[in-house]
C-alpha cells in the first residue's frame, strides 16, 4: 500500500439486514452526526461499525456480536423468518476509501442455529478480490476464493467461519503477482481503517470514582480496546512485509515508523511508555490518570482543552490538572471498583488515608479566586464534555485501542464513535463539542460518528453531515 496516499477511511456503512434496517446505506463523512426518534436505529447503526471493527481487529465473530445486548440473535431484522434449515441472520457491510481507491466489504452472518460468517466479498479496483461461501455445514470453515491473476486466475481454500476472513489474507496471499498485490493493498486498506475506531461512551458516575490506573480493568475503548483480541495485530505482524517495493503496511518502515516521535494528535507515541501509562478507556473512569499524562506530554493540546472546558462549564476555568488526592472518606463506589480491578486495595486502604499508586490522582479545575475544585463535583453534562473533548485532542497512542502499527500515524484516521454524543448535555455545551470535532476534524486525523438528540447543535457549522434516520 502507498502510505504517502489518502489515508483510509470508512466512507459507507450498508445496513442491508441488521435490527431494523434493511436496505441503508448512510454515507460517513469526516464529521457524520445521525439524529432520528426513539427506535429510528442510531444506536444499531453505530453497533454494526463497531462489529465490523471488531472483527477487522481479528476478534473472533461471538466476541464481536458481544457489543449487542442479546447478541446475534438481536442483530436478526424483527419479523425475519428462517429457512428450511431453521438459518436466520444478518447482513451488513461499508466502503473504504483510500490509497487503493474504494474497496466494498459485505458480510452475510448466520446467527442460528449456530453462529457463523457464512458469506464474505471484497471487491476492489474493478475486481472481485474474495469471495467465501459456506461449503459443508458440518465444518467451521467456509470454502474461499481470492484474486490471483496468474498462472491460476483464483487461488481457494479454507478460512475459519468466525472470522474475517479479510484480515487473514495477508497471512494467506504472497504476493507475487500484480492480482495478489491489489488483493494484499485492499485488505489492509479496509483493516486499517476498521481497527482505527474507538467507540467512547463517557460514564458520570464511573468518573467521579478514584482513577484506576494503567494497570486497572479495561472498561472497554473501540477496535481493539484494552482486553481484547490482538490477534489482528500479531498476525500481521509476522509477515515480514507487503508487497514487493510497496513499503506496505507490514513492511519494516511501516513498523519503525510508529515505536518513537509525537502520533498524529501531537501527544508523545513512545511504544514502551504506552505499556506502562495509562490510556483512557471507554467509560473515561480513569479520566485523572490520562489527564496527568497528557497535560505533561502536549501544552499546546491541553491550553486547548482548557479553553475548551471553559466555554463549556458554568463559572470560571483557569485551569485544569490531576493532583494527589486528599485523605477523607472513600466514595461509596471506591470498593466496588477495586474489587473489578482486582487488587484488593479496598480492604488494605483504611479510611481517611490517602490511597496508594495509581489510584492516587484526582483531576480538579482551577477556579482562580474561587480556588480547586474536584471535576467530580461537576454536572454529568460537563463531565461527559470534558471526557469527550479529551478524546477529540488525543489519538490511538492516548486512548485504550489497539494502534495500528503498520502504518506510520501520520497516515492514519481515527474514527470516534460516540453514541448519544449529546446526552446530559445543554444546547450551548453540545454545540460547543460539535465545534470541537469540526477543528480537529479539519486537520485531517480523526473522524466522527456519534448520534444526537439535537440535530440543530450542528446547523451552520461547515462539514458537518447529519443523516436522519426513521424518515
Amino acid at each position: 500500500m502507498d502510505t504517502d496516499s489518502a489515508r483510509p477511511a470508512v466512507t459507507e456503512l450498508r445496513l442491508s439486514a441488521f435490527k431494523a434496517h434493511r436496505g441503508v446505506n448512510l454515507p460517513l463523512g469526516p464529521l457524520t452526526l445521525l439524529s432520528g426518534e426513539s427506535g429510528s436505529g442510531k444506536s444499531s447503526a453505530l453497533q454494526a461499525y463497531e462489529i465490523l471493527a471488531r472483527l477487522g481487529s481479528g476478534e473472533p465473530l461471538a466476541r464481536a456480536v458481544g457489543v449487542v445486548a442479546g447478541g446475534a440473535t438481536a442483530c436478526v431484522p424483527a419479523g425475519a423468518r428462517p429457512d428450511e434449515q431453521g438459518r436466520r441472520g444478518f447482513r451488513i457491510g461499508c466502503t473504504v476509501d483510500g490509497p487503493v481507491g474504494l474497496v466494498q466489504l459485505d458480510l452475510a452472518v448466520q446467527a442460528e442455529p449456530e453462529l457463523r460468517i457464512v458469506g464474505e466479498r471484497l471487491i476492489g479496483g474493478g475486481e472481485t478480490l474474495l469471495t467465501t461461501a459456506l461449503a459443508d455445514p458440518t465444518r467451521p470453515a467456509v470454502q474461499a476464493a481470492w484474486h490471483t491473476a496468474g498462472a491460476t486466475p483464483v487461488t481457494r481454500a479454507p478460512l475459519p467461519d468466525d472470522r474475517l476472513g479479510t484480515s487473514l489474507l495477508p497471512l494467506r496471499v504472497a504476493g507475487k503477482t500484480a492480482g495478489q498485490r491489489l488483493v494484499l493493498a485492499a485488505a489492509e486498506q479496509v483493516v486499517v481503517a476498521l481497527r482505527s475506531a474507538f467507540v467512547c461512551d463517557p460514564r458520570p458516575e464511573a468518573m467521579r470514582g478514584p482513577a484506576v490506573g494503567a494497570d486497572g480493568p479495561s472498561g472497554g475503548g473501540g477496535a481493539g480496546r484494552g482486553g481484547g483480541s490482538r490477534a489482528g495485530t500479531s498476525a500481521r505482524s509476522r509477515k515480514s512485509g507487503g508487497p514487493a517495493g510497496s513499503g506496505g503496511p507490514t513492511s519494516t518502515r511501516g513498523r519503525k515508523a510508529v515505536r518513537s516521535g509525537r502520533d498524529a494528535s501531537g501527544w508523545s507515541r513512545d511504544a514502551d511508555a504506552e505499556r506502562d501509562e495509562g490510556r483512557l478507556r471507554s467509560s473515561c473512569d480513569n479520566l485523572s490518570t490520562v489527564l496527568d499524562r497528557t497535560s505533561r506530554e502536549c501544552a499546546r493540546r491541553h491550553a486547548v482543552l482548557v479553553a475548551a472546558v471553559r466555554e463549556a462549564c458554568s463559572g470560571p476555568v483557569d485551569g485544569l490538572r490531576a493532583v494527589p488526592r486528599q485523605p477523607g472518606p472513600a466514595p461509596a463506589d471506591t470498593t466496588a471498583a477495586q474489587a473489578v480491578a482486582g487488587n484488593g486495595a479496598a480492604a488494605d486502604t483504611p479510611t481517611g488515608q490517602p490511597p496508594q499508586g495509581p489510584h492516587a490522582l484526582q483531576a480538579v479545575l482551577d477556579r482562580g479566586a474561587l480556588g480547586e475544585m474536584p471535576v467530580e463535583q461537576l454536572g454529568d453534562g460537563e463531565l461527559r464534555f470534558l471526557a469527550l473533548a479529551l478524546v477529540l485532542l488525543t489519538g490511538p497512542g492516548v486512548l485504550a485501542m489497539d494502534p495500528v502499527g503498520e502504518i506510520p500515524s501520520a497516515q492514519q484516521q481515527m474514527t470516534v464513535m460516540a453514541d448519544g454524543m449529546d446526552r446530559c448535555m445543554d444546547r450551548r455545551q453540545a454545540r460547543e463539542l460539535v465545534s470541537l470535532a469540526v477543528r480537529m476534524a479539519d486537520r485531517g486525523h480523526v473522524r466522527l460518528l456519534g448520534t444526537v438528540r439535537d440535530p440543530t447543535v450542528a446547523e451552520g457549522l461547515p462539514g458537518v453531515q447529519v443523516l436522519h434516520l426513521g424518515v
